[in-house]
C-alpha cells in the first residue's frame, strides 16, 4: 500500500507540473489539442493500469522480494550495503529498459505494439503514458525477469519506477529547457529536445535516441543522434495513423492487429523543431 501510494502521489504531482508547465510555456502549440488527443491517451493508461492490477499487482517489486527471499540474483550473490544495491538496481534497470526499447523498435511484431506510442501526431506528457496494454504487460513481465536476475534492491524498484513514471511525462513534454541546460542535462540525462527526434516520422532518427532515464546508453551503443536533420521539416508521428478516427480509443486498442494503410517510410502531418 506504501508503494501504491507513493507511485500514485509521485504520477499525479508529475502530470500536474507537467500540464502546468506545458500550458504556461510550450515548445509550440499543437494543431490537435488536448481535446482530441487526451481521452485516447488517457484512455490507454486506465486500461492498463486495470489489467495490470489485476494479472500482475506486485510487478517489478515481487520480484526483487521474491530474489531477497531465495537468495537469488547478482546481487544477492555477496551481501551488499543499500548504498551500493540501491544506485545499482537503478543503472542495471535503466539498461534493461533501454534494451527492451530498441528490441521493440527492431522485431517487426513488437514494433506492430510500439508504433501506438509513435503514432501520436503531437508531443505532450500523455504521449508518455500512450502504450497498448500488451506491450505494458511485457514490460511487466521483464522488469519482473530483471529484478530477479538482477537481485534487485527492493527500495531501488520502487525508486526506479516513480522516476521512470516522472521521466516519461517529462522527456514528451510539449517543453523546452534553454539551450545551455540542455545540453549540459542531456549529458546524463535524457531530455524533451532529446527524446523528441526520437518521435521523427523518419525511421533513422525515430531508431535513435532509446534512452529514457539516463542518455549515456545512447551514447554508448552509438545510438545517440543529438539533433534533427536540416535538409527536411521534422514530422512527429506516423503516417499511417494520422486521421481523427485513429485517436479514438477503439482504434488505438485494435491498432496492432491493423495493416497500415501507408506502409514504408513515415511522412506528413504537423512539424516541430527540436534538439541540438
Amino acid at each position: 500500500m506504501n508503494e501504491t501510494v507513493l507511485r500514485m502521489a509521485a504520477f499525479f504531482g508529475v502530470f500536474a507540473v507537467m500540464v502546468a508547465w506545458e500550458l504556461a510555456a510550450p515548445r509550440k502549440l499543437l494543431d490537435a489539442g488536448r481535446r482530441a488527443r487526451w481521452p485516447g491517451n488517457l484512455g490507454l493508461l486506465l486500461v492498463s493500469a486495470v489489467l495490470v492490477r489485476l494479472l500482475a499487482p506486485a510487478g517489478a517489486v515481487a520480484g526483487a522480494l521474491w530474489a531477497a527471499d531465495a537468495g537469488f540474483g547478482l546481487l544477492n550473490l555477496v551481501e551488499l550495503p543499500p548504498v551500493v544495491t540501491i544506485p545499482a538496481t537503478f543503472l542495471l534497470l535503466d539498461l534493461v529498459l533501454w534494451g527492451q526499447h530498441v528490441a521493440f523498435h527492431r522485431v517487426p511484431l513488437l514494433w506492430r505494439l510500439h508504433r501506438l506510442h509513435h503514432s501520436d501526431t503531437e508531443l505532450d506528457a500523455t504521449t508518455g503514458l500512450r502504450f497498448h496494454p500488451i506491450e505494458i504487460g511485457l514490460s511487466v513481465l521483464l522488469k519482473f525477469a530483471a529484478c530477479a536476475l538482477i537481485g534487485a534492491d527492493v527500495v531501488g524498484v520502487v525508486l526506479f519506477e516513480v522516476l521512470l513514471n516522472a521521466a516519461a511525462m517529462f522527456t514528451h513534454g510539449n517543453v523546452r529547457l534553454p539551450g545551455r541546460i540542455d545540453g549540459w542535462v542531456r549529458r546524463v540525462l535524457v531530455t524533451p529536445d532529446m527524446h523528441l527526434i526520437h518521435h521523427s516520422a523518419w525511421r533513422p532518427e525515430t531508431d535513435s535516441n532509446f534512452g529514457t532515464i539516463f542518455s549515456w546508453w545512447d551514447r554508448l551503443f552509438r545510438t545517440y543522434r543529438g539533433a534533427a536533420r536540416e535538409d527536411a521539416p521534422f514530422v512527429v508521428g506516423l503516417e499511417e495513423f494520422r486521421s481523427a478516427e485513429d485517436r479514438r480509443i477503439d482504434r488505438l486498442l485494435v491498432q496492432p492487429f491493423r495493416t497500415p494503410p501507408v506502409p514504408g517510410p513515415r511522412r506528413g502531418g504537423s512539424t516541430s523543431r527540436g534538439g541540438r
